[in-house]
């Protein structure tokens, strides 16, 4: 046993000392790379995996992963993009991408059309609103948990391209061979009146036809009576800086600051209102929330410092950092910070970084920021309203939950409009539409529903709680299938919407 001891302490010591031989034989050679310069290191670890990696190596896939981990050191939106990225990015803002025409929702593991384009492909070869996707081409779509993204992917293409699209309507089974065409996308998600004198107009981004779309919705109000808007820029995602300016400017006056942008290879650049704006006169009220960045906070901060209008809701996002872009032969580009924001006042509307920057938002409501104006600093960047509209937490009782957590009211509204699909879709009316849904017994209708496909129905406390909290979200989801879309669906939730709701009372 002793003899063992021995033999494996001495093994111990020769593997150590040929692992040590090893190491100071490597280290003999070792040949010292200057470094002395700005960018050396990184051309001197590339030219060295060149010559020596065991391997042959991917170069781009390792300049794609280089390009990405240089980025990333820097600030939170600057970016390399691969081609791929960088194509959807800009499409989403161009205003306009190649496809088929139609928006669509998977309530229930199937896609189902919630909108066919008008003038789209889709229209003009007869998809209707309702239709259920089963296949694109021979790939099958429905009931096998294919995902949204993949499925987006498969039926856009490029123009003049064709697809196979086969729907069920009904009963029936139908392939539509479809030829993809330029479809035109919109920023302006809705524009109406909601009574005698003001105009509700929501924009989701700023793409390339902002400004556009806003002249034709906010002539079509002023012609029915408009002299406020309440205009809602929750959740709106940003976009180009120019779309911005020229919103802001139908509403200010001349010579009114509108922003400035400020970098250390950059020049203060300054932007003011030429004054030409046509809505310099009606009254102004603007939403927004945590989902509100970039460019939104940008005309949120103009109006607000100018004194033009009344903020409401909570703080906004904070992104005021200004990329430019820089293209590759090869498809691909990046997004440098080279600036950032200020507001009229002066406000730099950028947000510190964190560790957990891109979801700081969790943060604010674990800080009680979401349910108590006191805990809104101007320090912590975007946006303060001048009128602070917290979270009601009260109305989300398990019933709710249970709903959404099984989207149970969209899948209701869709199989609702299967049922009536003649006279749901035949409705272009507002008033027309509260008769109908006011006389179908909707509430009962989606209570069967829920108890009899997803197991849930709510106690009566319960239900007297969230009652009309969800059946207005069900009345919206169902209002949407009308010919009305977004506008039905809109109007119908600023019924439950308290952030909109104060700015009524204003």
């Amino acid at each position: 046993m002793k003899k063992e001891s021995v033999l494996i302490a001495v093994l111990g010591i020769v593997i150590g000392i040929l692992l040590s031989v090893t190491v100071q034989k490597l280290g003999s050679r070792k040949k010292i790379l200057n470094v002395e310069g700005d960018w050396r290191k990184i051309n001197l670890i590339l030219e060295s995996l060149e010559k020596n990696y065991v391997d042959s190596i991917d170069k781009e896939k390792v300049t794609d992963a280089a390009a990405v981990a240089i980025l990333s050191a820097l600030d939170p939106h600057s970016i390399y993009m691969p081609p791929a990225t960088l194509e959807q990015s800009e499409e989403e803002l161009s205003g306009n991408f190649d496809g088929i025409g139609i928006q669509f929702n998977v309530p229930n593991d199937t896609a189902v059309v919630i909108e066919v384009i008008p003038g789209g492909p889709s229209e003009k070869i007869g998809l209707m609103p309702g239709d259920r996707l089963l296949k694109v081409d021979s790939m099958v779509i429905a009931g096998v948990k294919f995902p949204q993204d993949s499925m987006v992917r498969r039926i856009k293409g490029k123009a003049g391209s064709k697809v196979v699209v086969t729907v069920k309507r009904g009963r029936e089974v139908i392939p539509f061979e479809i030829t993809r065409g330029k479809i035109p996308t919109h920023s302006l998600d809705a524009a109406f009146m909601v009574n005698d004198t003001t105009g509700y107009v929501r924009l989701s981004k700023f793409s390339r036809t902002t400004y556009k779309e806003m002249l034709s919705a906010s002539a079509e109000l002023l012609d029915a009576g408009m002299t406020r808007m309440v205009l809602d820029l929750r959740d709106n995602v940003g976009g180009f800086l120019d779309q911005a300016l020229s919103l802001s400017n139908l509403f200010l006056p001349k010579d009114s600051l509108i922003v400035y942008m400020e970098g250390l290879h950059r020049k203060k650049e300054v932007f003011r209102a030429d004054g030409r704006g046509f809505l310099q006169d009606i009254g102004l009220a603007v939403l927004i929330n945590d989902g509100s960045a970039s460019s939104s906070e940008i005309v949120a901060g103009a109006l607000q410092d100018n004194g033009r209008a009344t903020i409401l809701g909570r703080r906004s996002f904070g992104k005021g950092l200004v990329q430019e872009p820089l293209y590759f032969s090869d498809g691909s580009g990046l997004r440098i910070t080279v600036a950032r924001f200020y507001t009229p006042s002066g406000r730099c509307i950028q947000k510190p970084y964190s560790e957990d920057y891109q979801y700081e938002v969790y943060r604010r409501y674990n800080e009680g920021e979401m349910v108590s104006a006191d805990s809104m600093k101007i320090e912590k960047g975007g946006i303060i309203p001048d009128v602070f509209v917290p979270v009601d937490t009260t109305r989300a009782g398990a019933f709710y939950i249970a709903c959404n957590r099984k989207a149970t009211a969209m899948r209701f509204a869709s199989d609702f409009f299967d049922r009536h699909k003649a006279e749901l879709g035949a409705i272009d009316d507002y008033g027309e539409l509260l008769r109908y849904l006011g006389s179908c017994n909707l509430e009962q209708a989606f209570l069967d529903f829920a108890r009899r496909k997803d197991g849930i129905s709510p106690k009566k406390d319960e239900w007297e709680t969230e009652r009309q909290y969800l059946m207005t979200q069900v009345q919206a989801l169902v209002g949407r299938y009308s010919k009305l879309g977004d506008n039905a669906f809109y109007h119908l939730y600023l019924q439950i919407d308290d952030t909109f709701k104060k700015a009524m009372e204003l």
